[in-house]
């Protein structure tokens, strides 16, 4: 029987380093690995032993381009842990700041990392040789976000100004005033955004995964709420370790996850939340995804980037409605006093749920640490559903195999770097 390979040794236009590797025997898919060989990051092993105050500002330098997402996770469940509740000005403006991240990481990906796959170019500056005006969009949008982040995050890249409590300064109302044209003007092309990538031709693949988001039954989730899933479970956060499980791969530096009551993978991010909380967008983006008639659950891997135009827009619908209104600096943050505890939370980073749990002493120091990054939750999943479209494509030569697999991976945006939180295990490359 013959067998045929299909590598790619460097994936491309994804944050962070693995490759892809296929195996069929005789017609048949043998083997799909998605290989992660980045070194582990051990954040948790760093955190041991230090202030719970350090936890936003470490956890942040995990991701450069989502670390509001690990700051919000971490400051909730050190509040969890310590009894402390925060003022609804305090939780409004930390979903600002969220939408800044969800702006600038969507923006990006959506014009300079996965559109390109649909319209035949290499690379986001090869594509803008022919669609300079797309482009220039995208880097506008990505600009705006990181703008919001600095403002409320004391900088764009790693923000400092988060903190147990709140924040440690508030910006005036003048200064979040600044930013308002701007975001009209981003709203608008949100929209144009997304319209354009719904025009896009889109390659057939139905995934049999399960969808898991946060949900929140009055608002679309970022931060808070409990785990809703396609097969209509509702699952606490407290109970996050109980239902899902990390487990190690012989070929990955990051761990793969399951539901432990199915024993199958699940998949979190944009598709996922805008199936699952689709009455929960904001106006503009719920009439623009009836306009362009998105379907009620999109299980096509390759159209999540329409649902990151449909967030894209409900993220400047949002931070303008928050931008415009007057915002106290009375009380930035709320004070506490140590305790043992245990704490937890969820939020959604752009790339899906991330959890974390942390244990602290009476002095206040850090004890345990468990951080499971969306990206690590998903890979299970990006191998089966690339198992499925290996058999769409067998017929293609191993280079433009390999394209469209390569196509398919960055679909899910992954984070990499984000993804090797824990390790002991040798990398089997072949």
């Amino acid at each position: 029987m013959t067998e045929r390979k299909i590598k790619v040794e460097t994936l491309t236009r994804v944050e962070g380093e693995g490759g892809l590797y296929v195996r069929l025997q005789g017609g048949q898919v043998e083997e799909v690995r998605l290989e992660i060989y980045e070194p582990p990051r051990l954040f948790e092993a760093l955190l041991r032993g230090r202030p719970l105050e350090d936890a936003p500002d470490i956890t942040a330098r995990i991701c450069g381009i989502c670390p509001v997402a690990y700051q919000m996770s971490s400051v909730h469940a050190m509040e969890m842990a310590l009894g402390v509740e925060i003022t609804p000005e305090i939780r409004r403006l930390r979903r600002l700041l969220y939408c800044g991240e969800w702006i600038e990481s969507h923006g990006l990906h959506m014009h300079l990392l996965h559109a390109p796959d649909f319209l035949g170019f290499e690379s986001g500056l090869a594509m803008a040789k022919q669609f300079p005006d797309e482009v220039n969009r995208g880097l506008r949008l990505k600009k705006h976000g990181n703008q919001l982040v600095d403002l409320l995050g004391g900088r764009a890249i790693h923000p400092v100004n988060v903190c147990v409590g709140g924040f440690y300064r508030i910006p005036s109302r003048n200064e979040f005033q600044k930013l308002v044209p701007d975001f009209e003007w981003g709203l608008n092309a949100a929209i144009e955004t997304t319209r354009w990538v719904a025009g896009f031709e889109y390659p057939e693949l139905e995934s049999e995964c399960e969808f898991v988001s946060l949900s929140h039954p009055d608002e679309y989730p970022m931060n808070e709420g409990v785990m809703q899933t396609s097969s209509g479970d509702q699952i606490e956060i407290s109970d996050y370790r109980d239902e899902f499980q990390e487990q190690q791969v012989p070929h990955s530096t990051a761990l793969h996850a399951i539901r432990k009551t199915t024993g199958r993978p699940y998949l979190l991010g944009p598709l996922s939340r805008v199936n699952l909380n689709r009455d929960r967008l904001s106006p503009s983006a719920r009439k623009l995804a009836d306009e362009i008639a998105f379907e009620p659950e999109c299980r096509n891997p390759h159209r999540a980037i329409i649902a990151r135009g449909l967030e894209l827009v409900h993220s400047y619908e949002e931070a303008l409605q928050i931008l415009r209104d007057e915002h106290s600096t009375k009380q930035p943050r709320m004070t506490y006093e140590y305790q043992a505890g245990v704490g937890m939370s969820a939020t959604e980073a752009p790339r899906g749920t991330l959890f974390h749990r942390y244990e602290i002493d009476t002095a206040g120091k850090i004890v345990e640490a468990d951080i499971i990054p969306p990206t690590s939750q998903n890979q299970a999943q990006i191998e089966v559903d690339l198992k499925a479209w290996v058999r769409q494509v067998i017929e293609k030569d191993e280079s433009q195999a390999a394209r469209l697999c390569e196509n398919l991976v960055r679909a899910y945006d992954p984070c990499i770097s984000c993804s090797t939180h824990f390790l002991n295990v040798t990398i089997e490359r072949s």
